[in-house]
């Protein structure tokens, strides 16, 4: 280790990153670079694990082992976009057990933007905030890494990468292989524990038991394997071609906290990338996408109780299934010019997303089988951003148009149509090198997704609305940035109107439109108290309420999901060049403002500490060993809202425990 690494870290707090090695990467002000989500610092693939760990605007909403979605400024499911190298990955499980953010491993990324607020339109669907996850480019010469990690509760990973070439074209080839038992909380309860503590006594036959049978109770919690292969071609000078593909699949991965586990979770993502660069006065760059991904997503109740006649072991199986695929087709073109003091950006992009869903029982369809019935929501939308430098002064405008048609094949349901014209202005003021303040406001919106239209229970039931309306936000943020001698802060506040809400309705079972209000802040900085001693920190705070109760008699206004004040604190010393020390403590407050109509209830304030050490040694080791929550705490942190099917618990939906005290180690090799 150098300690010029203090000194990248300080100047990329400076851009709102978060990394272990310097980045060459500029983002807008008011966004956040997060880069050391990689190998020797994550103990598991899970990405949403990675991020709520080290950035404060980020919540996790714990479901499994792995694959667990985030939500952001209180923004989840559709609320939020999510891109993986500009490709889009939507989840084929209505339950939100495959989230888009869950079809990447950890050391295949990069560094990751988030984006909060509607300062954007080169994307569909881009609401509260926009997350871009940027995947690792193949290098010229040969090198590569080869990483072994192990962890409490039976967790062993293998992954490796390999990358070479020379100027023309450059090869990338990486996989992983990833598996754990089930975690303990810090009850020291697993899955099966979790479940026994909560269970209703109402869950007696004829109503079968969610518990796991006895063969299943000991079983792994997931298995994952991915790979990914790359191909950059340098076609001339000013020319380059990027051909990728990425393979994620996944068995066996336990919910618990739901009546069903997924058999398994595939999916596959294919991406074409064409860049030429100085064709023109008109072109300083152009920019070519074509993509597709696809999403296989069954669940059943094969390893539960309720997966048999009786609800016991000796019962003859019946096994109840969900299967889901869904597959998006996307293109994208993007020309950026110069034009006197201005930088133009126009664009236009294409995306067709299909989703279908069929209930079978013991591998036989029911009557009237599908839960989503060959969806399609197509758009087509149009942009331009144009950024403009006077002096001290950068002002950024943007505007966008979006035709958007989902159709459906059940002739029961009516397809939708909608338009939207939505933009932005961003005004920014540098009056020196250490002083940086912005003020923005935008118009940003979101189309209902097919469970929101037209979701069919597997009993028949109609939870979809296919009269909704799409989502409005009206949002205006102001901030300031100041850098110091050894010492970074930012700080942000944000409000938000949001028109026509879609909020779940428990009384209903059903989804409906509701305007809404949501504010907050946001604090972070870094101090370098010595060349070897280094401290960060970033708070958040948000608030949100409906304008009226939702429909059939219900009082309360709170708005779900919006997590309570949040304080993230890290710490790193340095004691020599090949040595470095961290600790990072989160603390949340209690959820005393929660939607407890719709199924959220109060979950207790916590604070967990983690530790680190990373060593290197030899030609190209590192070693990394840690221990998570050290205090063994007993906390969950995910709320129990019922737009997702969760088991009734004791006293209300089931809360799902996060994992108690974890070891883990990973040795890596990079040559």
């Amino acid at each position: 280790m150098k300690k010029t690494i203090y000194l990248s870290i300080a100047c990329s707090l400076w851009l709102q990153a978060v990394e272990l090695e310097p980045i060459f990467v500029t983002s807008p002000i008011g966004s956040e670079l997060i880069k050391d989500v990689r190998g020797e610092d994550i103990k598991s693939a899970d990405l949403g694990e990675a991020l709520a760990k080290q950035s404060p605007s980020v919540s996790l909403n714990r479901r499994s082992g792995i694959a667990n979605d985030i939500t952001i400024r209180g923004a989840r499911k559709d609320n939020l976009n999510v891109t993986i190298d500009g490709t889009k990955v939507h989840g084929a499980c209505p339950n939100r057990m495959d989230p888009p953010i869950s079809h990447i491993f950890t050391n295949s990324v990069d560094f990751i933007e988030i984006n909060e607020g509607p300062f954007s339109v080169d994307e569909f669907g881009l609401l509260s905030a926009d997350v871009k996850i940027h995947t690792v480019k193949p290098k010229e010469g040969f090198g590569g890494e080869f990483d072994i990690g192990m962890g409490s509760f039976g967790y062993k990973k293998g992954a490796f990468s390999l990358s070479g070439g020379n100027e023309t074209v450059r090869f990338l080839l990486s996989g992983s292989l990833e598996t754990s038992e089930q975690y303990k909380d810090g009850n020291g309860d697993d899955f099966a524990g979790q479940i026994a503590n909560n269970l209703m006594p109402t869950y007696t036959l004829p109503m079968k038991s969610p518990q796991y049978q006895t063969k299943h109770l000991g079983m792994d919690a997931y298995a994952k394997k991915t790979l990914t292969a790359k191909m950059f071609w340098n076609i001339t000078d000013n020319q380059e071609l990027r051909l990728s593909y990425t393979a994620n699949r996944s068995d066996n991965i336990l919910y618990p906290s739901s009546g069903m586990d997924a058999i398994y979770d595939n999916s596959n993502i294919y991406n074409i990338e064409y860049i030429a660069k100085d064709l023109g006065s008109y072109s300083k760059k152009l920019y070519i996408q074509l993509y597709q991904t696809d999403v296989d997503h069954p669940m059943s109740t094969t390893y539960r109780l309720s997966g048999t006649t009786t609800g016991t072991d000796a019962g003859l199986p019946m096994v109840m299934k969900h299967a889901l695929t869904t597959k998006v087709q996307g293109a994208k073109i993007k020309n950026v010019f110069d034009l006197d003091n201005h930088t133009i950006t126009t664009g236009v992009d294409y995306s067709l997303r299909n989703w279908d869903g069929l209930y079978y029982r013991n591998d036989v369809l029911i009557p009237a089988p599908h839960s989503i019935h060959n969806i399609d929501t197509k758009n087509i939308g149009f942009f331009l951003d144009d950024s403009i430098k006077m002096g001290a002064f950068v002002l950024d405008l943007g505007i966008r148009y979006d035709n958007t048609e989902i159709t459906t094949d059940n002739t029961t349901q009516k397809s939708n149509s909608y338009d939207g014209v939505n933009g932005y202005i961003v005004a920014k003021y540098l009056p020196n090198e250490t002083t940086k303040y912005f003020v923005g406001i935008g118009k940003s919106s979101r189309v209902p997704d097919g469970k929101e239209l037209y979701f069919i229970s597997s009993k028949g039931a109609v939870v979809g609305n296919q009269n909704l309306n799409e989502v409005v936000n009206y949002e205006a943020d102001i901030g300031a940035e100041k850098k110091y001698q050894n010492a970074t802060i930012k700080a942000k506040i944000f409000y938000s109107k949001l028109q026509d809400y879609i909020a779940y309705n428990a009384t209903s079972s059903s989804y409906e439109n509701v305007d809404a209000t949501l504010w907050g802040f946001e604090l972070s900085g870094s101090y370098m108290a010595t060349d070897s001693l280094y401290f960060d920190f970033g708070l958040t705070m948000q608030k949100g309420e409906k304008d009226n109760p939702l429909s059939g008699g219900q009082t309360g206004v709170n708005l779900p999901d919006i997590s309570p004040l949040k304080l993230n604190l890290g710490m790193s010393y340095e004691v020599d060049d090949s040595m470095v020390l961290s600790a990072n403590a989160v603390i949340a407050d209690e959820w005393s403002d929660f939607d407890g109509e719709n199924g959220e209830q109060k979950l207790d304030a916590y604070g967990v500490l983690n530790l680190k050490a990373t060593k290197s040694f030899g030609k190209g080791f590192e070693l990394t060993v840690g221990v998570d929550n050290v205090l063994d705490s007993v906390y969950a942190v995910s709320n129990t809202y019922q737009d997702l099917t969760l088991l009734s618990g004791t006293s209300g939906k089931m809360l799902l425990n996060e994992p108690g005290r974890y070891y883990y180690a990973n040795l890596k090799y990079k040559f």
